[in-house]
């Protein structure tokens, strides 16, 4: 209790700062016009042992300071403005808050070095299979028609039908000569397309002249 010190007739009186070492925080007295130190007390936690508040004000604490050689005490120290007193517990818990995200940063660090790797690299005689018969080439909204290569003068050059051949030199084979059946004689007739008979010349118009009217 604060109520229990002599508060009218302090011991000493100065300026108070807060340094940072890695993850230690330091409170130190200093002397408000040489700057000469007074005491100091490094502060490992917070809220911990070493700074506790008093329970009958929130201006005053109970610092655990050290001498460097193992030597500790347990001192009172008070704020006249209670502003100053609410700076002391901000800048003491923006420190241990940034020593819990580096911690955790390391931590998180560690897991992935530690942590199994993504290969996504080909194995030895691995293969991937690609399935592009979807795949489409549109030009003009009417798809892609494959140009046939032009021939000599511009002119197109159509492919050789089905089981022929192109250029080759070869000549068609000749049609096969009737069979003569026995005992009847090849003639041209036999060859020959048959010819229409030609009507009479003086009969052209035998059937208008017969027609009525």
């Amino acid at each position: 209790r604060a109520a229990e010190w002599q508060l009218d007739q302090p011991a000493w009186s100065g300026r108070l700062r807060i340094t940072a070492k890695g993850s230690t925080a330091f409170i130190k007295l200093e002397d408000k016009s040489s700057g000469e130190l007074f005491a100091q007390a490094p502060v490992e936690q917070f809220p911990g042992i070493a700074v506790e508040g008093v329970t009958d004000s929130s201006r005053y604490f109970v610092i655990r300071v050290e001498d460097g050689n193992g030597r500790r005490a347990f001192i009172g120290v008070g704020f006249v403005d209670r502003g100053d007193a609410f700076d002391f517990n901000v800048a003491l818990q923006d420190h241990f808050k940034w020593v819990r995200q580096q911690s955790e940063l390391a931590r998180q660090a560690q897991d992935l070095e530690q942590g199994p790797k993504l290969d996504l690299g080909f194995k030895e005689g691995q293969t991937i299979k690609l399935n592009i018969a979807n795949m489409k080439k549109k030009e003009g909204g009417t798809g892609s028609t494959r140009p046939r290569p032009a021939g000599p003068g511009g002119l197109s050059l159509l492919p050789p039908p089905p089981g022929g051949k192109s250029g080759s030199g070869e000549r068609p084979a000749p049609l096969p000569t009737p069979a003569q059946l026995p005992g009847t004689p090849i003639t041209d007739s036999l060859l020959s397309w048959p010819q229409p008979t030609a009507a009479p010349a003086a009969d052209v118009w035998g059937d208008f002249a017969k027609a009525s009217g």
